[in-house]
């Protein structure tokens, strides 16, 4: 080949190689320039207020800014939390009223403060509003039912759902019981001495939940299960410490410390769930399982659905890989829920001394000295109110974010494809317009008459999100927090201790940032 052909063939490949660079940039310019303003402007067109589009990265290093300005100040002893667990959109919707747009990079997401949209989005009767895809490092920590869509979606929740009936719930109550039994016998040897004592109750809960999701969920083999949940604990911090930053495409490859360690993490945790899943199904197919705990449920569910779909693959059950993620989903969620819940119910209950004598008189009624029993778990109606309440002021989850993946018309609005719609959980249970002028106060009579009656417009309380992906393990965080809760009543008073800092913000759910600092007594 001539001197001239080898030159004609290289002017064609650099050729090639600059079409191929125009068309990413091309595709790069409309994907993070054309397509927000085109939005942008669809959604400034029917009135909708909200902050304009920064190339980009959007409002990520303003929220980021505002987020860390207010975790640097304390605030009052307030159930009043919203200006620091979300300092940026709360500004802007005072600045631009309750329904306006922010920007998460370049998508638009638009905040939904009507419950009855709120409603039809997470009914999701059409499969328009689905979840966005989230950043890939997430799925390092959990995965699973919580982030699929359509058929796999509907596959694993009826796989998963059998785990979680309410009969399957009332045998693991010796599993609540044993681990509360260890919290009380600890608290107990603290306070003896002196009748009293100062505890941190938010690692003692986080601790406690930990227990309690790794008897529940593997039984016998809990101390594994232990090992698991300080795995996701450090991973849940660097993955934390990740999402700060701007996400850069092929970033998690490169060998970092931290994607090194991140890595591991996940090497290790698939290892040990691996391992227990596969001893767990050569036991049931033996027929010496054991089916009661989550772990067995989930086995032979999957085991019945396969046996019942042989020869269709596309309805066959779950792989390994498949039950891992469950594993991980439910192992995280389970004890991070229950955990934030009574470490705000404690803080909250010290604030309001009266509240607690009445919910301490309540189980005192109905146990006594005894442990609880699932009967009277289920007629606590004080105790309840006062966990419902809490989820109210401080809901675990501060938002959730669906998008629209076609033109959708909601209520008088016409969302193009590609906006994510925000369900700002904490503003509509915070709201004065559903809630009455004492929306911010701890008040539980409101829940006197149940969930449905309890804010003037239906479906203003949703902690556990709702329609068809309603949170499949809220009875069991419920049965857990009634549980715990029942028993520290029966042997404890409690109150805030002068070291107590009131400082919630936001994590993956609403933390206290400097701990949650309580003096018990002996009751």
């Amino acid at each position: 080949m001539g001197f001239g052909a080898m030159e004609a063939l290289w002017r064609i490949g650099w050729g090639a190689v600059g079409v191929l660079l125009l068309l990413w940039a091309w595709r790069g310019l409309e994907r993070l320039w054309w397509r927000p303003r085109m939005l942008e402007r669809a959604l400034r067109a029917q009135g909708l207020r909200g902050t304009r589009y920064r190339f980009l990265c959007g409002d990520l290093k303003e929220n980021a800014r505002l987020s860390k300005e207010a975790r640097a100040k304390l605030m009052p002893l307030s159930h009043d939390i919203i200006p620091r667990v979300a300092p940026f959109l709360h500004r802007v919707m005072k600045e631009n009223g309750k329904m306006s747009f922010t920007w998460f990079g370049h998508h638009p997401r638009v905040a939904i403060m009507d419950p009855g949209l709120t409603r039809e989005i997470l009914s999701n009767k059409f499969g328009h509003f689905e979840k966005p895809n989230s950043h890939p490092l997430v799925k390092l920590l959990v995965g699973g039912l919580a982030s699929y869509e359509g058929e796999k979606w509907a596959k694993h929740r009826r796989i998963i759902n059998p785990a979680f009936h309410l009969e399957k719930l009332k045998c693991m109550l010796p599993a609540f019981s044993a681990c509360c039994d260890e919290l009380i016998d600890k608290w107990d040897r603290l306070v003896a001495s002196k009748g009293s004592c100062e505890l941190d109750v938010w690692p003692e809960f986080q601790s406690f939940t930990g227990d309690v999701i790794s008897r529940t969920a593997f039984g016998s083999n809990f101390r594994e299960g232990q090992r698991i949940f300080h795995l996701q604990d450090e991973q849940a911090e660097l993955l934390i410490s990740a999402a700060q930053n701007i996400y850069i495409p092929g970033f998690r490859f490169l060998p970092t410390k931290k994607n090194k360690r991140m890595k591991e993490i996940d090497i290790e945790i698939r290892s040990l769930f691996r391992s227990m899943i596969e001893r767990r199904e050569v036991a049931i197919r033996k027929g010496g399982a054991n089916n009661e705990d989550l772990l067995g449920l989930l086995m032979e569910s999957n085991f019945r659905h396969s046996k019942e779909n042989e020869g269709g693959s596309k309805n066959s059950g779950m792989s390994i890989e498949d039950v891992i993620e469950e594993c991980k989903l439910f192992y995280f969620a389970g004890h991070e829920t229950t955990s934030v819940l009574l470490t705000w119910t404690l803080v909250v209950l010290s604030l309001h001394p009266s509240w607690q004598a009445r919910a301490r008189e309540e189980v005192l009624q109905f146990f006594g000295e005894n442990k609880p029993d699932y009967d009277g778990l289920s007629r606590l109606k004080i105790v309840m109110m006062v966990l419902y309440e809490v989820l109210r002021l401080y809901p675990p989850a501060v938002l959730l974010v669906r998008k629209t993946y076609k033109e959708m018309k909601l209520g008088q609005f016409t969302f193009p494809e590609g906006v994510q719609l925000l369900l700002p959980i904490i503003f509509i249970h915070h709201d004065p317009e559903f809630w009455g002028e004492d929306a911010s106060e701890f008040n539980p009579e409101r829940f006197a008459e149940g969930v449905s009656k309890a804010s003037k417009i239906q479906g203003a309380f949703f902690p556990f999100g709702g329609g068809p992906r309603i949170c499949i393990g809220q009875s069991f965080a419920m049965m857990e927090a009634k549980m715990a809760l029942s028993r520290i009543l029966q042997h404890f008073t409690f109150q805030l201790s002068p070291s107590y800092a009131h400082a919630p913000y936001t994590v993956a759910t609403i933390h206290p940032q400097h701990g949650a600092q309580i003096i018990l007594h002996r009751q």
